[in-house]
C-alpha cells in the first residue's frame, strides 16, 4: 500500500530475556502505516502502545487494541505489528516458563491495569549489554517484575481477536477488510473486488473461519469501533466511518452481536 514503511523486527536477540533479567522491557514510536515484519522468538511477548492504535497480526487471527489494552503473544508464534496510527509502543519479553498454563499458549487480548502500565514503565528498556547495577538497583528491579507477572497474571482477557483463514483467496479478502472495514457493506460488492463469486465466499468464510461473512465482519467492525471509541469518538462518526447509515443502524448491529447497546459494550470492553 503507498505510503507504508516497513521494518524488521528491531533486534529481538539485543533485549532476550536471560536469567538475571527474565523479563526485558522495549520501547519505540512507530508512524501512522508502520509494519514490523514477521517474526518470531523463544519468548513470550506482550505489546501495547502508550498511545495510538496497534494492529498484530498472526497467522490465525488479528488483534486490533488501543491503549488500554495488549496482544499476548507465546513464544515461538509468527507475528506482525501494524501501526494503525502514531504510536508509542511498549513491549515487554517475558522468559520461557515464567506464565505457565494452557491459557498463555495462545495469542489473546489482555486489560493492562494502570498499575501494569506503571509497572511496564518502570522497567530498564535498554538493550544488551546493560548498564551496570548496584544492590538497591538490583532489588527494586527484581520487585518490579515479580509485580509485573502478578499483574499479568491478573489480567482479564477480552475476545477482541479476529480469526484469519489460510485459503490465500479469502485470505486477501479478509485483509483488504481489515484496512477499509467500512468500504463495502455486503459480500457482493466485496466478492466483485475479489473476483470470485458472493456463492464461494460464503462456503470459504464456513469452511475456513466456521462462521458467516455477516458474524466476521461484525466481529471485525466491532474492534474498529472500540479503536475509535477509544479515541474520543462519537457515536455518529464511527457509525460514518464503518459505513453506517446511522448511529442507530450502528448500534442495532452491536445490540444484535454482543447483547448490549455500543455505550455499554465499549465502558466494559
Amino acid at each position: 500500500m503507498s505510503g507504508r514503511k516497513s521494518f524488521p523486527s528491531f533486534s529481538p536477540e539485543r533485549f532476550a530475556p536471560t536469567p538475571e533479567r527474565p523479563l526485558r522491557a522495549k520501547s519505540r514510536v512507530l508512524e501512522h502505516q508502520t509494519d514490523i515484519q514477521p517474526h518470531r522468538h523463544d519468548w513470550g511477548q506482550l505489546v501495547f502502545s502508550m498511545t495510538g492504535a496497534v494492529r498484530v497480526n498472526t497467522e490465525a487471527s488479528t488483534y486490533s487494541v488501543p491503549p488500554s489494552r495488549a496482544v499476548w503473544i507465546p513464544p515461538g508464534l509468527v507475528h506482525a505489528v501494524t501501526a494503525i496510527e502514531r504510536c508509542d509502543l511498549r513491549t515487554l519479553y517475558v522468559g520461557p516458563g515464567l506464565l505457565a498454563g494452557e491459557a498463555w499458549q495462545a495469542g489473546r487480548v489482555l486489560e493492562v491495569s494502570p498499575l501494569l502500565r506503571e509497572l511496564v514503565l518502570a522497567l530498564p528498556a535498554v538493550p544488551d549489554p546493560p548498564p551496570p547495577e548496584d544492590g538497591e538497583d538490583r532489588a527494586r528491579r527484581h520487585g518490579i517484575e515479580q509485580l509485573v507477572l502478578i499483574e499479568l497474571r491478573r489480567a482479564r482477557p477480552l475476545a477482541l481477536g479476529v480469526a484469519l483463514p489460510q485459503d490465500a483467496r479469502l485470505r486477501r479478502l479478509c485483509e483488504a477488510m481489515l484496512r477499509e472495514p467500512g468500504r463495502h457493506a455486503g459480500l457482493d460488492e466485496w466478492a466483485a473486488e475479489a473476483g470470485a463469486s458472493p456463492r464461494t465466499l460464503s462456503r470459504l468464510f464456513r469452511e475456513q473461519l466456521g462462521t458467516s461473512f455477516a458474524q466476521w465482519r461484525s466481529q471485525l467492525l466491532l474492534a474498529h469501533a472500540l479503536t475509535l471509541a477509544a479515541r474520543g469518538r462519537p457515536m455518529s462518526h464511527i457509525a460514518t466511518e464503518l459505513g453506517y447509515a446511522s448511529a442507530s443502524a450502528f448500534t442495532a448491529m452491536v445490540t444484535r452481536t454482543v447483547g448490549m447497546p455500543p455505550s455499554r459494550f465499549f465502558a466494559e470492553a
